[in-house]
């Protein structure tokens, strides 16, 4: 069971909540001259993004003390300096020095490093599960506990333009394509990171989900949980997260697959828990009325 959800007069006619609807903290997305990572929302990206800066404090140190020998090289054995070089071919003590030294950074680098991995590959107990499936060019979610089952598109897709959308011209950011993000509740500079329907889920809970793919393979990603994971056809992956802070974040399909690879995002929504059961509810509503399910802007804009 695949369900298109691209009625997106639903979306428009729920629009008042602040704390999910339009106004709802958009967090994981690129911002302009940006340098830095996405904000950490979960226990794995704030250990990635430590275990980064760690590395980088001692690659910079390294960067600087060999820049320091070779000034001193320089300075203390150029021609002028030093007109009689030393004909020496060998130091044991140096030699010794340099092969421990670089064992050691690199074991005290894999003390810290593969804690953080074991983490995510360790897959704790959920208290909800997900099943994610890569399709050229779009995602389907499956919640068997909650009985649903849906696809989400790209907004600008032709599969999420149908009556009403006059005007609206695939992939492009024209004035009718604002005004169908402005509808979905998604701000201009989230073209093509916007969906039709959003991954929902609720804050402070593990959600697993399990990935795969029925053609090529996909990737599935949101930076700011620190999250990645390759789906590959005929093969069932798995991650995990628990989000903390309620909010909307984006990810993009992180594996080249095929000429749609570049609009086939990812949007996911973080909400309360009374929320994600106020969804629930509704989306088997909606679903066994309409054959469609409401995402959590509608749901909350509706309350």
């Amino acid at each position: 069971m695949r369900i298109l959800s691209t009625l997106m007069g639903l979306w428009a006619a729920f629009s008042a909540l602040p704390a999910i609807a339009q106004d709802a903290e958009h967090l994981g997305k690129p911002v302009d001259k940006g340098l830095g990572f996405q904000p950490a929302v979960t226990e794995l990206s704030r250990d990635i993004q430590s275990l980064d800066n760690m590395i980088n404090v001692i690659i910079f140190a390294i960067v600087a003390f060999v820049a320091l020998l070779l000034v001193v090289c320089i300075v203390r054995f150029n021609r002028r300096a030093n007109p009689s070089p030393a004909s020496f071919t060998h130091n044991t003590p140096i030699e010794i020095a340099w092969t421990l030294f670089p064992i050691l950074v690199l074991v005290f680098i894999g003390a810290f490093s593969l804690p953080v991995l074991f983490k995510q590959q360790e897959i704790p107990e959920g208290e909800l599960y997900i099943k994610v499936t890569g399709h050229q060019w779009y995602w389907t979610y499956e919640y068997p506990e909650q009985e649903l089952e849906f696809d989400s598109y790209m907004l600008g897709q032709p599969a999420t333009i149908g009556d009403g959308d006059e005007g609206v011209t695939p992939y492009v950011l024209d004035d009718a394509m604002k005004a169908k993000l402005s509808e979905a509740g998604y701000n201009e500079d989230e073209f093509l990171l916007a969906t039709d329907t959003r991954v929902v889920v609720p804050v402070d809970t593990v959600v697993v989900m399990g990935i795969t793919a029925d053609d090529v393979i996909h990737s599935w990603t949101i930076p700011a949980f620190g999250v990645k994971q390759d789906a590959v056809p005929g093969r069932l992956a798995q991650l995990w997260f628990e989000a903390e802070k309620e909010g909307v974040y984006f990810g993009q399909c992180s594996e080249l697959c095929g000429k749609d690879h570049a609009y086939m995002p990812i949007t996911v929504e973080v909400v309360s828990k009374e929320a994600f059961a106020a969804w629930t509810k509704a989306a088997a509503e909606e679903l066994a009325a309409n054959g469609t399910i409401p995402t959590a802007f509608d749901v909350a804009s509706a309350e």
